[in-house]
């Protein structure tokens, strides 16, 4: 019987799971946005949402603790000096899980995990960044 043994296995071993996890985690940390499986996505939620939560505390323990976790120096670095800030007045749930489609091999179910401010620091692509910059000229212009 299982009770009270929480967590998804994911038909690995202990270590390729871990691994798994620690890959998705520095990952989402890297880019602020991720497209996974649902269950991997709200497995890689808990501990991502801890990461951050050490991110904020910002002690010396707490950086052991992330770098013990995330595989690169570079952002575990970027947590404590760029995301952990944005959250300092938030409680928690500083991720969002979107359940966005069927994968087409596989059907399984896919889901998109993104920080929860994403939308307000993404840098628009394409049509939107012409205009957004076209917008900026013409506000130097009127300015001179």
């Amino acid at each position: 019987m299982r009770h009270k043994v929480d967590g998804r296995l994911f038909g690995r071993p202990s270590n390729q799971r871990k691994a798994l996890l620690r890959g998705i985690v520095t990952a989402l940390l890297e880019n602020q946005r991720i497209e996974t499986t649902v269950a991997k996505a709200k497995e890689a939620k808990r501990i991502a949402e801890r990461m951050i939560a050490f991110g904020i505390k910002g002690d010396l323990h707490s950086k052991r603790q992330v770098l013990a976790y995330v595989t690169d120096r570079d952002v575990a670095s970027k947590l404590f000096s760029e995301i952990a800030p944005r959250f300092s007045g938030r409680n928690g749930g500083y991720l969002r899980l979107v359940q966005t489609r069927q994968r087409l091999k596989d059907s399984a179910p896919m889901a998109i995990l993104e920080l929860v401010d994403y939308e307000a620091i993404k840098k628009p692509k394409g049509k939107a960044a012409k205009t957004e910059k076209a917008g900026k000229t013409e506000k130097k212009e009127k300015a001179q």
